[in-house]
């Protein structure tokens, strides 16, 4: 998110982790109810095991546990069409708690089956986790069968994990009717209860999940809550704001202690990147506007976020399941002849962003934001995204990048100054004046916007979807080169579906005025022709559907943010026509 941090007010908590529903039925209805029986969507003891048979895991186990030992689920991600990560956390000790070192090695062991009650094994293996690296176990479940849906768990110290279900890739090459994702972003702990995963968790129809960065958030407790006055609807852990490694794993145990998030994991398999939450506010790759030199060296920092990110996140760094040093998450995945879908990280070679804190006169802040040396994808990852564009022939039809801050050109002249400030924490960093630059983004770095866009026109691709998260708020934009020759400006060289956040105060929650959300979506629509739909109010998830005629992208959105059982309700459509680069609303939802 683009947000500068709020003033720190004395948390108000109107929830306590001992409050949270440890729930295994899903308040969505019977497909919810039907998931949560599946999978289960908490920890749970030692139980017998279904087929009757002793277990392997139980003789390499020292002794059995009486505490919960999986109090974290379970999770898979990056699918291949043979292999597909998959993630889970043991706490060996009742002290051995994320972060704190303490706790001896532990084996653990692993299956993969065809059927829920595994009768079927296909794979299986042991890991060997410690508290060199948290306690967490990630690997690559390899030997699996093309667009095949299995079951996943883990066992150790007497215990089984809950049971995950994943999905596998098709082959290469396979013609598909339809691919269909879950899409979320900006899921802030403190802010409301994780009712988009909930909702997410309770469909039967989805391939995978895409999440598009701020997976949690670095603030201490009270800073950056739900609303004006930042009320915690439930606390962070550690209270205090992480930088140290301990901090970053305690925070993503935090995390993955919500029941619903919980349930997500273990139903489908997530397709994740980072953007600057996942370190520290508006980070860049020598600095973040929330560091200063009190907070030690930022690279040492962002080395320990990267970690911990690494050590409990099911992704693949630098190509790999193991673990790494961090350096590499923008990475492809293909799923057949119909779509690859390419992750970019906009964080870690990114310069650092235009300054517009002191007054900056318009000339010089456009010959900044052009200066064809900034960039903000570094050269390495504009190669590899330029050809992610370009395959050759064998190049799957559609093109979906995994894009953490909005690409589309937007324009803020018309709006009043006393909205600058409270536009700037939901899209990004605005001169006083109303200047067209949201210069967190790629309106900050319009060199980098042009020369992916002028590669797709040069080289005639057609249907490349930029699917984007972090500004809190829902866009459906098309993608012209100038927008100069508006409302006729010209071609679209591709479109761009702008999911809403999970919790992450928006600008009704920012301003505490909804009268005033139409007076700023009016403005930027007249100012911004390709911007074809646009909605400030609401918090919830989309669903992108995408077929050989066309992609689809649903808004839902939820009710009150605190309350855990809030109501999910579809909001709107929006779809592009295969090979128009044009966007065209829609009636109704998919069916799920």
């Amino acid at each position: 998110m683009t947000s500068t941090k709020p003033p720190t007010t004395p948390p108000t908590s109107s929830s306590s982790p001992s409050a949270l529903p440890r729930r295994t039925v899903l308040a969505t209805g019977a497909a919810g109810a039907a998931a949560a029986g599946v999978l289960g969507s908490g920890v749970r003891p030692a139980q017998a095991d279904p087929t009757g048979q002793p277990g392997a895991a139980d003789g390499a186990e020292r002794g059995k546990a009486t505490h919960e030992v999986f109090q974290h689920g379970v999770a898979s991600g990056d699918p291949l069409p043979r292999r597909v990560v998959i993630w889970t956390r043991v706490t060996p000790t009742p002290a051995a708690t994320a972060g704190s070192g303490k706790g001896g090695p532990v084996t653990v062991t692993w299956q993969v089956a065809k059927d829920k009650r595994f009768r079927k094994v296909v794979s299986k293996g042991r890991f060997r986790t410690s508290a060199g690296r948290d306690h967490t176990v990630k690997l690559d479940a390899r030997g699996l069968k093309p667009d095949t849906e299995y079951f996943y768990r883990f066992r150790a110290l007497g215990q089984k994990s809950p049971v995950g279900r994943l999905r596998t890739a098709p082959r290469k090459r396979a013609a598909l009717d339809n691919l269909r994702f879950g899409v979320v972003s900006c899921a802030n702990l403190e802010a409301g209860f994780f009712s988009s995963y909930r909702g997410l968790a309770a469909r039967e129809d989805l391939h995978a999940v895409l999440h598009l960065g701020d997976y949690l958030y670095e603030y201490p407790t009270g800073e950056y809550g739900m609303g004006q006055d930042n009320v915690v609807v439930r606390p962070h852990d550690p209270p205090h704001e992480m930088v140290s490694l301990e901090d970053y794993r305690r925070r993503h145990a935090n995390y993955k202690a919500d029941p619903d998030l919980q349930a997500l994991h273990a139903r489908y398999s997530w397709i994740l990147t980072w953007d600057d939450h996942e370190v520290t506010n508006d980070q860049w790759k020598n600095g973040a506007e929330n560091h200063d030199e009190s907070e030690g060296d930022y690279k040492v920092r962002r080395a320990r976020a990267h970690r911990a990110y690494d050590e409990w996140m099911p992704v693949r760094m630098d190509g790999t399941a193991a673990l790494g040093d961090g350096t590499r998450l923008y990475r492809r995945l293909r799923f057949g002849n119909l779509a690859e879908v390419s992750m970019l990280d906009l964080r870690t070679y990114r310069d650092e962003q235009v300054s517009t804190l002191a007054p900056t006169p318009v000339p010089a802040l456009e010959a900044e934001v052009s200066d064809p040396s900034r960039s903000i994808t570094g050269k390495k990852q504009m190669a590899w995204l330029k050809e992610s564009l370009t395959r050759g022939d064998h190049a799957p039809q559609w093109k979906v990048i995994g894009n953490p801050v909005m690409i589309a050109p937007v324009t803020f002249g018309d709006l009043p100054n006393d909205l600058i400030d409270p536009i700037n924490d939901v899209t990004g960093i605005l001169p006083g004046d109303g200047a067209p630059y949201n210069v967190d983004q790629w309106d900050g770095y319009t060199a980098d916007r042009r020369e992916v866009l002028g590669h797709i026109r040069d080289h005639q691709v057609k249907d490349v979807l930029f699917i984007t998260g972090d500004i809190h708020s829902g866009w459906a934009c098309e993608l012209p080169l100038d927008t100069s020759t508006q409302p006729l400006y010209g071609d679209s060289y591709g479109v761009e579906f702008v999911c809403s956040s999970v919790t992450s105060n928006n600008l009704k929650d920012i301003t505490g005025a909804p009268q005033l959300t139409p007076l700023v979506e009016t403005a930027i629509l007249a100012n911004n022709r390709h911007i074809k739909y646009l909605d400030f109010d609401n918090h919830g998830y989309s669903v992108l559907d995408i077929t050989p005629e066309r992609a689809q992208m649903d808004w839902y959105v939820i009710g009150a943010r605190d309350d855990a059982a809030t109501p999910i309700e579809w909001s709107t459509s929006y779809a592009t026509l295969a090979g128009t680069g044009r966007i065209t609303p829609v009636d109704a939802p998919l069916e799920a």
